[in-house]
């Protein structure tokens, strides 16, 4: 944990500070405690490379405005025994928290606790310098930037698998341009997001956050906070997608849809109902005994663009990395989708092919094989979701491991 540790402890309680000076168990004999009071606690903190601040409850107002300025310079322990300061004191970036009554092994695991999150947060800081460094972290306010917004939302969907979430736009109102700050937005949208929120520049004046496992309400509830921290002077407007296995392309086209119309109502947001023109609910039994062929070549021209397209990426995209010795291709038209997956050891290859009825045709081709494992699948187009077509693309890759190896 470094040479030294220094832990400030910052009261305006002299007596109390000597006492509580005395209960710290210090983890080596170079460990030190420094006291001071709330006037100089910023000064002491920065010039003694402070490991740990502990803040003692001085009242609400002052206690939480130095919560804010010394979490910049250092992890802080607030003691306290008041659960609003307590909930205030997160708020403004504070790492941890014990009662003022707490026995001292709770302080000194608390103490512990934080001189891991500063080890922690020092390996962080060494990896955003690399990011920023080169353009994937903005300087300034620590969001992605949107030369990488694309890569880090798609990845993000990709490695957690999200199929529930959303995604907003946000922008200043057209009467609150002029008064347009970036820091000013930032800071705002940091004390509104969690922790594992995903936040980057979008296009112009606009900010992109993707909101994972996250529904409608909850979108709102983080804009109507975001909409919280600024006078009436200054507007916000947002527009709202759900995940819903969609990409970045997408749901930003459809959250900048509803931004635009945001812009044009006295509405702070709009949540965009994007749905395909044509849907599975045409696909009853009336219509497929009718044969309208025209009606099924728009429904999987629509399931191309909306799933099979995307499934295809997402799980190159997850294969790729799981098997380094194995080559992925994938490329999809009108005429045929191919997934195509080979080694030194196998070659196998799943084709997808709309012949003009209610029904695709799936091709599963493992090379030199001449067994159950290929096989035709007629997969009816009300079948091709998002969960049906992985699943026979991961049953696919598991043919392939194993043909591989015999």
């Amino acid at each position: 944990m470094g040479k030294e540790n220094s832990i400030v402890l910052i009261s305006a309680n002299e007596d109390f500070a000597a006492k509580l000076a005395e209960r710290i168990i210090l983890l080596r004999k170079t460990d030190k405690v420094i006291t001071c009071g709330y006037v100089n606690a910023l000064k002491t903190v920065m010039e003694n490379e402070t490991s740990v601040a502990i803040l003692h409850d001085d009242g609400h107002d002052k206690t939480i405005s130095m919560a804010g300025e010394l979490q910049s310079y250092s992890p802080v322990i607030l003691l306290s025994q008041d659960d609003q300061t307590i909930l205030d004191a997160y708020d403004r970036g504070i790492t941890d928290f014990c009662r003022t009554d707490a026995k001292d092994f709770e302080l000194v695991m608390r103490i512990v606790n934080c001189l891991k999150t500063a080890i922690n947060k020092q390996a962080i800081k060494r990896a955003n310098k690399i990011l920023i460094q080169n353009q994937i972290l903005d300087k300034d306010t620590g969001f992605y930037t949107y030369k990488a917004a694309e890569t880090v939302i798609n990845n993000e969907i990709m490695l957690r698998d999200l199929q529930t979430g959303t995604f907003i736009a946000v922008s200043p109102a057209e009467n609150s341009k002029s008064f347009f700050s970036t820091d000013r937005i930032a800071k705002a949208i940091k004390q509104s997001v969690r922790a594992d929120d995903i936040v980057t520049f979008g296009k112009g004046a606009k900010f992109y956050i993707l909101l994972p496992y996250t529904n409608v309400d909850g979108a709102v509830a983080v804009i109507e906070k975001l909409e919280s921290a600024f006078s009436e002077k200054f507007e916000i407007k947002a527009g709202i997608s759900e995940i819903a296995g969609k990409d970045f392309l997408q749901m930003e086209k459809e959250s900048l849809k509803a931004l635009l119309d945001a812009m044009y109502s006295e509405n702070t947001y709009i949540v965009s109902r994007y749905k395909d023109e044509v849907s599975d609910d045409w696909l009853d039994e009336d219509v497929v005994k009718s044969k309208n062929y025209k009606l099924f070549r728009q429904i999987y021209n629509k399931k191309l663009e909306k799933v099979i397209i995307p499934v295809f990426y997402r799980a190159q995209m997850a294969y790729d990395e799981k098997m380094p010795d194995s080559t992925i291709f994938q490329f999809a038209d009108d005429e045929q989708c191919i997934f195509h997956i080979k080694n030194k050891y196998q070659d196998s290859k799943l084709k997808i092919i709309y012949p003009g009825f209610a029904k695709v045709m799936v091709y599963i081709i493992h090379q030199g094989l001449d067994s159950p494992e290929n096989r035709d699948i007629a997969l009816p187009l009300s079948k091709i979701t998002h969960k049906d077509l992985m699943k026979i693309i991961d049953d696919f890759i598991a043919e392939f491991k194993t043909a591989a190896v015999k």
